[in-house]
This record gives structure tokens, C-alpha cells and sequence, in this order.
């Protein structure tokens, strides 16, 4: 669930000779977790790179499980996973601790603000606070998207460890590529400025702004992002930004910072 350092394990493909059936299990539910939608078997087949063959067994053991349920030939999570689901939300020490500051900040802002967290080579919506306006942003509880653009995203990636920063800008850019040299530089901007700021990076017309979470010996557990739309952002920047550096420095003391 929740790394307190950020320490990633890339999703393996079929092609790897390490890949052990467990594998495979799990990266078909994996990406069937991330479409937040339901997938047909040849969907399935061409995001985890498995044989029909292998593919079908692996759905099979999931189906007897209760992880996945198939409609009409497609595929998606099944009622086990909400029950983890739920669980999640219920032990989840990160979310239990900063749900009542994201509540506050989104009162204090009339924003919304959501909880996110990096996994694998995904930026992840643990939890979200709606801003009660009826113009209003918002990343939905669950949906993820790649560690590459946007505040989130760039916040994340930011504080991953050396090793796995590095793996994520080869995979996005190759090892030399000046594009991989830029994201380097911007990524060493936001560690030194303590966020990261981005405007309809990720959705047309939505401004925002995420801050890391410290965990013990300073290790990131993840950000705090505020969304707003662009044309109520405007002028109010600064003021939002500070608000979302003071929630995330309060949400890092209860977590262990002193």
C-alpha cells in the first residue's frame, strides 16, 4: 500500500526471466486497478504483454477469488478488492492522519485538495477533500497517473530515492536525452523550492500545487496537492501555496517530524 520512502518496484513484463506466476497475478491486477474501467482480454493482452494462455489462467485464478469479475467477455475488479478497498481506508495510518488537515486546507482555501502517493511508476489519489464550490477541480479517489507531468506527479518524482528517480527518467526519456537532463534540472528546482506548481499540465483549465509529506529520518510518504481552476488561481497563487507548505509541514509532525 503506503512506502514511507517512496522506494519503487517497477511492474515486471512477461519478458523478464524473473517474472514468477505470483507476478503475473498480480500485474493483471494491477493494470486492471489503474484503466478504471473494465477490459477485454485482448486490452489485458496488450498492456501486460501476456500470452492469451497465460493471461486466461491468471484470470481465472483471480476470478475464483473474488479479485475480478467478468461481464460479457471484459474484465474488472471484483467485489474482494472493494473489500480491500476498504480496509485501506479504515487502517491506513497516512490517510487517518492527514485527513483532518486536508479538510481544514480546503476549508481554509474553498479548494479541493487530495492526498497522493507514488507507486510504481504512478502517482496515486489515496484521498480526496471536494471544494464546496460549484466550479471545483478534483483527482478522483483511486485514479492515477504517470510520474511525469503535472504537480503531483513532479512533486513525487522529486522525492524518490536517487535509484528510482533515475529509473523513471530513463524509462520516460533514455539514459542521455536532453529532455531527461531538463526534467533532472526542473526536478532539483522543486526539491530545493519544497513544491511543485503546474497550470493545465495534466487537465486543461486546472491550476495546482503539491507539497511532500515526511515520514521519520525525513523520508517522503507521499504530497498533499490543492487544484483549483486557473481563473480563481489567478492573483491568489502565493496565498494558496503557503497555506498548502503549512498543512503539509503540520501533517509532517504528526507523522514524526519534530
Amino acid at each position: 500500500m503506503v512506502s514511507k520512502s517512496f522506494d519503487t518496484a517497477f511492474m515486471p513484463t512477461s519478458a523478464s526471466p524473473s517474472v514468477t506466476t505470483a507476478d503475473r497475478v498480480l500485474q493483471v491486477l494491477a493494470v486492471l486497478a489503474q484503466q478504471g474501467q473494465a477490459l477485454s482480454a485482448a486490452e489485458l493482452m496488450e498492456r501486460t504483454g501476456l500470452a492469451r494462455s497465460t493471461l486466461y489462467r491468471q484470470l481465472v485464478r483471480l476470478k475464483r477469488w473474488g479479485f475480478v469479475l467478468e461481464s460479457d467477455g471484459h474484465y474488472a475488479p471484483g467485489p474482494l478488492s472493494l473489500q480491500m478497498a476498504l480496509g485501506f481506508d479504515l487502517a491506513s495510518h497516512l490517510v487517518c492522519q492527514a485527513r483532518p488537515d486536508l479538510q481544514a486546507l480546503a476549508q481554509q482555501s474553498h479548494e479541493s485538495v487530495g492526498l497522493i502517493v507514488a507507486v510504481n511508476d504512478q502517482a496515486i489519489c489515496l484521498d480526496m477533500v471536494e471544494s464546496q464550490q460549484s466550479l471545483r477541480c478534483s483527482f478522483e479517489k483511486g485514479r492515477s497517473v504517470p510520474l511525469r507531468a503535472g504537480a503531483s506527479a513532479k512533486c513525487l518524482l522529486a522525492h524518490l530515492p536517487p535509484a528510482a528517480q533515475a529509473a523513471v527518467l530513463d524509462q520516460q526519456y533514455g539514459p542521455d536525452s536532453a529532455d531527461r537532463q531538463a526534467a533532472q534540472s526542473e526536478l532539483e528546482h522543486i526539491r530545493q523550492a519544497g513544491y511543485a506548481a503546474s497550470t493545465g499540465e495534466v487537465d486543461a483549465g486546472v491550476w495546482g500545487v503539491s507539497v511532500p509529506l515526511f515520514g521519520t529520518a525525513r523520508q517522503a510518504v507521499g504530497a498533499i496537492t490543492l487544484m483549483a481552476p486557473i481563473s480563481r488561481a489567478q492573483g491568489q497563487d502565493q496565498a494558496l501555496i503557503r497555506m498548502t507548505i503549512v498543512t503539509a509541514a503540520r501533517i509532517s509532525r504528526g507523522l514524526g517530524i519534530h
